[in-house]
């Protein structure tokens, strides 16, 4: 994941906990939140922070990574997981999407998110690396806006709706625009959550929905739109573009991608990131006033 510098305590040294999953809910047919028990023990972090996972703790995936780690010629590495929680709330949620194995598009299949999704895991002990990441909003949020505007695309709603239920708690003055593109309306994460944080701050959430796949007209209106996230959205949705602050998260062109292109000799092809960062650029939306983070 990256994403711009950090602020205020983000930058505290990482610890190591054992906590227990107190349940598992399935969201979509390969999305899972996890909700994560740590005993009582302090847990210190930001909305939009993230924790890591070590794969090698799960006996169960010790072949597949002893078999990646000889194709790859390296240690597997610890898997980063972005918090679905917010700090008032009392268990700690990472929400974890099954990544796909396509023959021919993806070298290698995915280790521990399958794992995580499908394993079953209530009442697993697991140990997790946090907290960790500067996509968070700063401290003095209430004087550099009065709206924040998150652009997310599938599993990349995870910190945002973090970030969202974060600042509603604590009353933070700036309004949210919340605008989420999914494949279809059963791939969207936290439906009825953001419906219902809509309904309960009518003057400080709206919620607008983009399908690029949903093939069931009566699913679009004025707050679900048919296709990609356009310029045209993004000028109709942000009329404070000097003033707002963007968190965008979602997508982008992977190593994979790139290394993939340079063989070819052929661009990689944008993806969702690529394709709003030029948008909100074409709107004159500066960099500073954008932060972003990125998963492939």
């Amino acid at each position: 994941m990256s994403a711009e510098a950090p602020v205020s305590r983000v930058s505290k040294k990482p610890v190591e906990f054992e906590c227990t999953v107190a349940s598992v809910r399935m969201d979509t047919h390969d999305t899972a939140t996890l909700f994560l028990d740590f005993g009582g023990a302090p847990v210190d972090y930001k909305a939009g922070q993230f924790l890591n996972i070590d794969p090698h703790q799960f006996p169960a995936l010790g072949r597949l990574s002893a078999y990646l780690q000889e194709q790859k010629g390296r240690k597997e590495p610890q898997r980063s997981y972005s918090l679905a929680s917010a700090p008032h709330e009392p268990l700690v949620a990472i929400t974890v999407k099954d990544e796909e194995f396509i023959p021919g598009l993806t070298r290698y299949p995915p280790l521990l998110s399958p794992f995580l999704v499908h394993g079953r895991l209530t009442g697993a002990r697991l140990k997790v690396i946090g907290f960790m990441g500067p996509y968070v909003l700063p401290d003095d949020v209430e004087e550099r806006t009065g709206h924040i505007v998150h652009l997310v695309a599938g599993s990349g709603a995870v910190p945002n709706f973090a970030i969202l239920k974060d600042a509603l708690h604590r009353k933070l003055k700036p309004r949210h625009t919340f605008l989420f593109s999914s494949k279809t309306w059963g791939d969207v994460l936290y439906g009825e959550e953001l419906k219902t944080l809509e309904l309960e701050h009518p003057d400080r959430v709206r919620v607008v929905h983009t399908l690029t796949r949903e093939t069931d007209e009566s699913r679009f209106g004025p707050h679900v739109r048919k296709g990609r996230v356009s310029e045209a959205l993004l000028e109709e949705l942000i009329p404070d573009r000097d003033t707002c602050l963007v968190y965008a998260c979602g997508p982008a062109i992977t190593p994979w991608d790139r290394r993939k292109a340079l063989e070819t000799r052929t661009p990689a092809t944008p993806r969702f990131m690529e394709t709003v960062l030029g948008h909100l650029h074409a709107l004159g939306i500066q960099d500073k006033r954008i932060k972003r983070e990125t998963y492939g």
